[in-house]
């Protein structure tokens, strides 16, 4: 048999075939073989199994041997080995993971300062009505309710707020969906905590009654989400809560300055009452709001595709 750095060479002129033999498998087992004989070597073996078996024989006969033993024995105990215990079922893990997606799910807002200022802000009116003896509490707690989860969902969605935004907003579950979920999150919490809130406080005059500004706070909730599919969730959170409030102040400090001639009163009450009454009381100003909260989810479903990417919105802000 000729030099096996020559076998290819020699095979290709003419035509015959060449095997592996003892000393080749050998040289090759123990590192020895030139490289170029290496190369013939295990190029052949991939389609010749006689060598194959000469070869592997040759490399458990050397050094290497007892080593391959001990993996092989190994991982046939691995794949035959006996069953893992099961008597006793792990309970922790499932419920760690599952209180771990459900935070990560909730997102920023019920972690961060948003809640303590939701929980300040209720603890704040009950305070004012009983302990201060205010009978504003309620119409202000009424003025301020419809923006409240504005804040919750500006803090909710967003590489502003969320380390892992990027990750969360290119996996399947992110998105319009992951967003979804964080607001919902925020009106579980602040809808039943600002309505039992207002219930509990002392009415005064004509003011509405404490779940008046829900359906308000609905439709301002989803125009926030709308417009920030254009411009992020900061600054269209942001956006609507000003709206609000010039919408809300303008009206009822024109209406104080008409009744004082001398000057508009620090904390005009009873304007602001009066006016919420007007804007938030009665079925044909909730069945407004109704229609405009299912304007905004219709415009928010032609919207969802906008969602589907990592820095949504004008310009890449969240």
């Amino acid at each position: 048999m000729n030099n096996a750095g020559k076998r290819p060479k020699d095979t290709a002129r003419t035509g015959r075939t060449w095997h592996v033999d003892d000393a080749l498998a050998a040289a090759y087992a123990a590192g020895s073989a030139p490289e170029p004989d290496a190369w013939s070597l295990e190029k052949h073996v991939e389609s010749c199994g006689a060598c194959a078996v000469r070869v592997s024989a040759a490399v458990r006969r050397g050094a290497a041997g007892p080593v391959l033993a001990e993996v092989r024995a190994a991982v046939l105990t691995a794949a035959t080995g006996p069953a893992p215990r099961t008597s006793a079922p792990r309970t922790g893990a499932p419920r760690t993971g599952l209180v771990a997606r459900v935070l990560w799910a909730a997102g920023p807002a019920l972690r961060g300062s948003w809640l303590v200022a939701l929980v300040l802000v209720a603890a704040g009116a009950v305070g004012l009505a009983y302990g201060a003896g205010f009978d504003g509490a309620r119409p202000l707690l009424l003025a301020l309710a419809p923006v409240l989860p504005l804040a919750g969902v500006a803090v909710s969605y967003g590489q502003h707020v969320d380390p892992m935004y990027e990750i969360g907003a290119s996996s399947p579950g992110g998105g319009l969906r992951l967003l979804l979920t964080r607001t919902a999150a925020v009106l579980a919490v602040s809808l039943p905590l600002l309505t039992l809130t207002g219930a509990v406080l002392p009415a005064s005059g004509a003011v509405p009654g404490a779940a008046a500004w829900l359906l308000p706070g609905l439709a301002l909730t989803l125009a926030a989400l709308v417009l920030g599919s254009y411009v992020g969730c900061r600054t269209a959170a942001g956006t609507v809560a000003a709206v609000w409030a010039v919408a809300l102040a303008v009206p009822v400090l024109g209406t104080a300055r008409q009744g004082d001639a001398v000057g508009i009163s620090p904390l005009p009450v009873a304007e602001l009452s009066a006016y919420l009454t007007r804007f938030l009381d009665g079925a044909a100003a909730q069945g407004g709001w109704a229609v405009g909260a299912a304007v905004c989810a219709g415009l928010l479903v032609l919207r969802r595709r906008s969602f589907d990417h990592p820095g949504f919105g004008a310009a890449g802000r969240v």
